[in-house]
């Protein structure tokens, strides 16, 4: 079963943070987590498979700064290739044999292109393709373009996605909360529905929305209305566990699996069919969302 077929016919639980749970597991502040998907691949699996003991249905690869762009950052642009092959792998594996869909990670290459900065979009056109190739080749289900803020490099990855011929393809954007009353933007200041008229015209299946700074649950869902005042397209969230405070020279994030879960009917209310985690969740909180679902399905 395709992950579009299977959303239409259930709301699908996603995975949670990994960064976050790369930094437990002893990934230095600044080190390259993708590179442990050759060098210790043992510990990415321990996280995955914990969020799919959780109750996960989609794992997203642990490939967010997997562009050669960003590898070469970290000095391992050479293994990009091997890199991808061995997140989707590794998603899968974590699956063991529950059924799961594996979302290949496409996050964003870290700077600003011409001419607003000096990267060059040829690179980035070419970063991207390379990397939704190696994932689609690893056997991934969906890509997902995620934490984007704008919509140029937004599109760049969605064209690379379906160039190399994966059967979905995920749009998710960034939203900020604004100082100054309930409103949303991105860095770049593109409001929901703008992100969501891009991700239609470009040929996204499903439209998305992860991390953000005061983005939550209640904040996802309202964002999650906004998209589907523009388009019928299924949903995809994944919020923040909250605002993170540095404590001890660490980033902390204390909203609790209880205190998240609360925020799951509004989502389901505003249509998501897709429902995870981003920064500082964890598979406890995983756990949560999936009992909430439990009991959600078998109301209806």
């Amino acid at each position: 079963m395709t992950l579009l077929e299977a959303i239409a016919r259930r709301v699908l639980l996603g995975d949670g943070a990994m960064g976050t749970q790369l930094q437990y597991a002893g990934l230095e502040p600044g080190g390259c987590g993708e590179a442990w998907n050759i060098d210790t691949p043992e510990k990415v699996l321990k996280i995955q498979r914990a969020y799919v003991e959780a109750g996960s249905d989609c794992i997203i690869t642990n490939t967010f700064g997997g562009s050669r762009i960003m590898l070469d950052r970290h000095d391992e642009g050479a293994r990009t290739v091997e890199i991808n092959h061995a997140g989707a792998r590794i998603a899968r594996q974590a699956f063991g044999d529950k059924e799961g869909w594996v979302l290949g990670d496409i996050g964003p290459f870290g700077g600003l292109m011409e001419p607003y900065g000096d990267i060059e979009v040829a690179l980035v056109e070419k970063a991207f393709a390379e990397q939704a190739l190696a994932l689609v080749e690893g056997g991934v289900d969906a890509i997902i373009v995620e934490t984007q803020t704008s919509l140029d490099e937004l599109g760049i990855a969605i064209q690379a996605a379906k160039a190399a011929g994966v059967k979905c393809v995920i749009g998710s954007m960034a939203f900020d909360k604004m100082h100054s009353g309930d409103e949303v933007r991105t860095m770049m200041g593109t409001s929901p529905e703008m992100a969501a008229e891009f991700m239609v015209e470009n040929g996204c299946d499903i439209l998305a929305l992860n991390c953000g700074t005061g983005i939550d649950m209640w904040f996802a869902a309202d964002t999650a209305r906004r998209y589907r005042s523009i388009s019928g397209l299924p949903i995809m969230a994944q919020p923040n566990a909250g605002l993170p405070t540095l404590e001890n020279m660490k980033v902390v994030y204390r909203e609790t699996p209880e205190e998240m879960a609360e925020g799951i009917s509004d989502l389901l209310a505003a249509g998501a069919r897709i429902i995870g985690g981003c920064c500082g969740s964890t598979p406890a909180h995983i756990r949560k969302f999936r009992e909430v679902l439990n009991e959600s399905h078998a109301r209806t």
